[in-house]
């Protein structure tokens, strides 16, 4: 009787289907738990789907007894001829089975593969979150909620004071106001703000301004987790805006457990100024000051300088508003136009002021800095005052990157890459940070380091004009190919001429004119300084660069008539500014045109004279090569390959390679001369 039972079940295909259907059902529940997930599929779902599954068992096997399918439908197995359709559904099962099985087991191990993935990308994430200081924070911007929308300079204020009391803090990591100006004001995943900048905890506010009150409205939260660590909300009268400060800064460190020496604690207590009037105007100079040196106009810089001025007059003993009047106007000396001797002395004057009114304010040494060495290049006094800004603030990426720009003019290339590294720890999303370093890697010829910093940094900026400058440059000094400069001109913003502070005669006619001049497309050269972009350059530069460009097409007649009203205006400016390397370059390509063949050398060899690579390895490099261009015009051969091959032997890459020696038309009168072919021949100088 058992033995007919089981001849029974084996007859009625039972022992197949249940076969069939255990691996089916591994293959089923395989998809479920090992695809859903990554499709989104709710966990519910692969609970069903095994529920049903386990359900769908005993019933697939009464309906295996009692039923059979035949060519002709489902039929009763007593009524079905069994034998014939066990004849041709023998190998059927086998391949159900076999397939089943395949694909159960391939799911199988992608499950597992995916899994360790899955574990190991978990656990990298872990260790990098594990790396992040504790004890670091950014102060993302502060949202402006004033029905005045032109107070946005305000909570733009209140976020830069508040960071610049945490940055006087050792004990913290805090990320400068130039990274964290590029996010929202709540961005929406704080965990890739934590990972991008490399903190722990993040500070978001809002403030509202009306009348003579203000609400100030802060939250710390653990960017990580993103979890909320406390809020708290200031209803304070203008003038105590300085306590609320005070006491953020303060509930910050306590929160992250910071400890503060007695200066530190006295520092982040100190309200710059009594008169909440000249606070508020100094906050209108800082916004303006920060345009200006995105924009790098001399009338923003002049703007800044008149709201520094209005505060400071109402305040005669508010040290950091003089502080910043001072920095403010050397850094129109030394980005935009140079200022007058008088001008430059006036501003050093107010750093010592400044200091002598705060001896430990941190910016009152950082303009003091700046006067040495914007005013006079003297390295070593400008590295002690910064040192100190420092030690008073060992968060101010600021003097960091000024300790960092004068090792660069000293030619210490190797430190200078060094601490550029280490300076985006603290600046990690600063694009001019990372463009000096782009810039640094191709004067020292390192073409594709140059080339993978640029576009990193266009990748978070996509204008940063020096970028673009170092991304075009390390493509053409490496190769000589123009096709893919001429490409990148094409994505700049058209009204940007891309006016170097460095270089040859790229200083006179920008990158974009040397751009269409280094393809021989003279005209379009031309045609670059004739649209709305030249408006923004004063007349002597827009002169200066058309009469360059006619130069270097050796068409010298239609070159008269500029070059004659050029050279009045740039000796006007060179009286009174006998020290602006622009105006100095620009005459004397102008007076290549005049003929004046004698008098163009004499002025570029006094550029050379007044600051020679010795003194400045960045402007002194192109000063020397401006020289060797205009001894190469004037048929110097000897001369200018002297120079050349002094410059191939040194880091000068961003004005010198042999690659661009071959294509460029500046070189076009001494070219055939055996010194010359011979130059090409040699190794050009590569590292620090």
């Amino acid at each position: 009787m058992k033995h007919n039972f089981f001849a029974e079940l084996k007859r009625r295909n039972v022992y197949k289907v249940a076969v069939a259907y255990a691996v089916v059902s591994w293959l089923l529940i395989q998809i479920a738990t090992q695809v859903f997930p990554f499709l989104e599929i709710p966990n519910w779902v692969v609970r069903l789907v095994i529920a049903l599954v386990a359900i769908g068992f005993p019933i697939a096997l009464v309906i295996a007894w009692a039923f059979e399918l035949t060519p002709e439908g489902i039929k009763r197995t007593a009524d079905a001829d069994t034998s014939a359709l066990q004849a041709r559904r023998k190998h059927a099962w086998i391949y159900v089975v076999i397939i089943g099985a395949a694909l159960s087991v391939g799911l199988f191990f992608l499950g597992r593969y995916t899994a360790g993935n899955t574990a190991s990308a978990a656990r990298a994430e872990t260790a990098a979150s594990s790396s992040i200081a504790q004890k670091s924070i950014a102060v993302l911007p502060f949202e402006n909620l004033s029905d005045d929308k032109g107070a946005a300079y305000f909570a733009e204020g209140i976020q830069d004071e508040i960071l610049t009391k945490l940055s006087s803090i050792a004990d913290l990591k805090v990320i400068s106001r130039t990274s964290t100006a590029r996010y929202k004001s709540k961005p929406e995943d704080l965990r890739t703000v934590s990972q991008q900048l490399g903190i722990a905890n993040v500070l978001e506010g809002s403030v509202q301004k009306a009348a003579d009150k203000v609400r100030v409205n802060v939250q710390l939260i653990d960017a990580r987790a993103d979890s909320h660590l406390w809020a708290k909300s200031y209803d304070r009268d203008i003038k105590d805006v300085f306590a609320v400060e005070s006491e953020v800064a303060q509930e910050i460190a306590d929160s992250l457990q910071a400890k503060l020496s007695p200066t530190e604690a006295n520092t982040v207590a100190r309200a710059p100024t009594k008169d909440a009037q000249a606070y508020d105007l100094f906050l209108k100079g800082e916004f303006e000051q920060r345009v200006a040196h995105s924009n790098f106009r001399p009338e923003s810089f002049d703007q800044a300088a008149r709201w520094y001025k209005e505060a400071i007059a109402r305040d005669p003993n508010f040290a950091l508003a003089i502080a910043q009047l001072a920095i403010c106007r050397l850094r129109r000396h030394w980005l935009t136009d140079p200022l007058t001797g008088a001008d430059v002395m006036e501003a050093g004057s107010m750093a010592k002021q400044a200091l002598t009114l705060a001896p430990d304010l941190a910016e009152a040494h950082v303009a003091l800095g700046l006067f040495h060495y914007y005013g006079f290049r003297e390295y070593e006094p400008a590295l002690t005052e910064f040192q100190r800004a420092i030690e008073l603030q060992p968060n101010n990426s600021l003097a960091l990157l000024y300790i960092t720009s004068v090792h660069r003019r000293q030619g210490k290339w190797d430190r200078t890459l060094d601490e550029l590294k280490r300076s985006t720890d603290l600046d990690p999303r600063n694009p001019t940070l990372a463009a000096t370093l782009a810039e640094t890697y191709l004067f020292v010829r390192r073409w594709r380091d140059a080339e993978d910093t640029a576009r990193h940094v266009l990748a978070i900026d996509p204008h940063e004009a020096l970028s673009m400058r170092m991304l075009l440059l390390s493509s053409l000094n490496q190769t000589g190919n123009m096709q893919e400069p001429l490409q990148l001109l094409g994505s700049f913003p058209p009204d940007d001429l891309l006016l170097p502070n460095t270089g040859s005669y790229d200083m006179v006619i920008g990158t974009r004119g040397e751009g269409f001049v280094l393809d021989r497309n003279f005209d379009g050269a031309l045609k670059a300084w004739e649209t709305r972009a030249s408006a923004a350059s004063n007349e002597r530069q827009r002169l200066a660069a058309r009469t360059a460009i006619r130069v270097l097409s050796t068409n010298l007649t239609r070159a008269q008539a500029d070059a004659e009203k050029a050279r009045e205006l740039l000796e006007a400016r060179l009286r009174d500014h006998p020290e602006d390397f622009r105006s100095l370059k620009a005459l004397s390509w102008t007076y290549l045109a005049l003929n004046r063949k004698s008098d163009a050398i004499n002025v570029a060899q006094t550029a050379v004279e007044l600051l020679p690579p010795e003194k400045d390895a960045v402007l002194g490099s192109g000063n020397l090569a401006g020289l060797a261009e205009i001894q190469a015009q004037t048929g110097a051969a000897t001369d200018a390959v002297q120079n050349l091959r002094k410059l191939l032997s040194i880091p000068a890459g961003e004005t010198v390679s042999i690659a661009r020696l071959k294509i460029d038309p500046v070189w076009d009168p001494i070219r055939k001369d055996p010194q010359f072919q011979q130059l090409l021949t040699m190794k050009e100088h590569v590292g620090p």
